[in-house]
């Protein structure tokens, strides 16, 4: 149930992200669910891949090469789904460094609110 619910999430920040930015387009919210779902696979079995592929770039960057990593993800996603849009490299970039920024944002704060719950 909570993956479902962290799909959903997913998807609804997808389409928020894709409102907001000029070089990001979903046609539907279905469609970014897809995205959201295709996402989570994509990050638990081609992102580690990846990383232990470019690791001497990465730590030559000093971790910085895992920007471009996520966006090569964000770019196999515009790929493999119709109906989802990503007009190039740097506009994959800023989508996924707000799409975890703001997924960063609401785990930390239903951390704090388990937390919270915990001690009462």
């Amino acid at each position: 149930m909570k993956v479902l619910i962290q799909l959903v999430v997913t998807a609804i920040f997808v389409v928020t992200l894709a409102t907001i930015l000029p070089g990001v387009y979903v046609d539907t919210f279905m469609t970014s669910f897809v995205v959201a779902a295709l996402l989570a696979l994509l990050n638990i079995f081609v992102k580690p891949i990846l990383v232990i592929f470019t690791l001497p770039v990465t730590v030559l960057t000093f971790g910085l090469f895992l920007l471009v990593i996520n966006a090569a993800i964000i770019l196999m996603c515009d790929a493999l789904v119709d109906g989802f849009t990503v007009n190039g490299f740097w506009w994959a970039l800023l989508f996924s460094v707000l799409l975890s920024f703001i997924q960063s944002l609401v785990r930390s704060g239903a951390n704090k609110m388990d937390q919270q719950n915990l001690n009462h």
